[in-house]
């Protein structure tokens, strides 16, 4: 595997980004979690064939700044949470995105036969809140938080916006599990870029030309996942845990109907992910 297709495949892999829960943040103002799993995954965004990845990933605070990793995205909160039950959070944000950036990764010929994307380097900032101690316990968690990122090397050349609900609940000091909700609205550059089809790519590939996914902005994929840890040093604050992740999106309107989707691909998209890793 190279090192797009691991960075390709840790989108999908939310459940090591929960690793450190709730509790665990009031208590501790340095920590680092580094996991590794392995993931299936769409070939690409919208696709209906499959493909295992191995997935790294990285969450920590330094003196209550929290960082991590958001499959191939570091965020950084730039303000501390110093456990006083509501986390602001507002910070820089940036991410690289592979898709379709190499033939190997594909696996249907005509999606292939459009060509390869370039690797697109997506920047920008992101906010919200969380509240710890809302329906199950003290420590169970719930946040909202938009991302909002810009393509700056010229690739898709759009912007990506992406909020999110998530609610994390440990069931004991040695087993949490958690929820999340989120969406994704893409400028019409973004579009054009991922799921337009043109002459050429229809000669080339054999699907019908389309433009529509072209004309406008628009939320391109709603999703939801659900993940599962359980500690084997039996406190999922220190030392080994596992951890694993299911999730399902739908490909929605233009996006949802270009021949990359709807002919070649599918609406439907599922995911998981299984792993472990090591809090210090």
């Amino acid at each position: 595997m190279n090192h797009r297709q691991i960075l390709a495949a840790g989108i999908a892999f939310v459940a090591l980004s929960a690793v450190h829960p709730a509790f665990a943040q009031v208590e501790d103002s340095n920590v680092l979690t580094v996991g590794v799993g392995a993931a299936v995954i769409p070939s690409y965004e919208g696709s209906d064939d499959y493909r295992v990845i191995p997935v790294p990933q990285l969450r920590g605070k330094v003196s209550d700044f929290a960082f991590w990793t958001r499959g191939p995205s570091l965020y950084i909160d730039a303000i501390p949470n110093r456990g006083e039950g509501i986390d602001f959070q507002l910070g820089p944000v940036a991410g690289v995105r592979f898709d379709r950036s190499s033939r190997k990764s594909i696996k249907d010929a005509a999606v292939r036969a459009l060509g390869e994307r370039d690797v697109a380097v997506e920047v920008g900032g992101f906010v919200g809140i969380g509240k710890t101690g809302v329906l199950t316990s003290d420590y169970d968690n719930l946040s909202v938080r938009v991302a909002i990122t810009k393509d700056v090397v010229g690739a898709h050349d759009s912007y990506v916006v992406t909020p999110a609900i998530e609610y994390f609940a440990p069931l004991s000091t040695r087993s949490f599990v958690g929820l999340g909700v989120s969406a994704d609205y893409v400028g019409k550059k973004y579009g054009r870029y991922y799921y337009d089809v043109d002459a050429a790519g229809a000669l080339a590939s054999g699907l019908p030309a389309y433009s529509a996914a072209g004309d406008s902005s628009g939320f391109k994929k709603v999703g939801v996942n659900l993940t599962g840890g359980l500690s084997l040093s039996g406190d999922l604050r220190k030392g080994w845990a596992l951890f694993a992740l299911g999730g399902y999106s739908r490909m929605l309107g233009d996006y949802a109907d270009s021949p990359v989707v709807s002919i070649a691909g599918s609406k439907n998209q599922w995911m998981g992910a299984v792993g472990v890793g090591y809090t210090f």
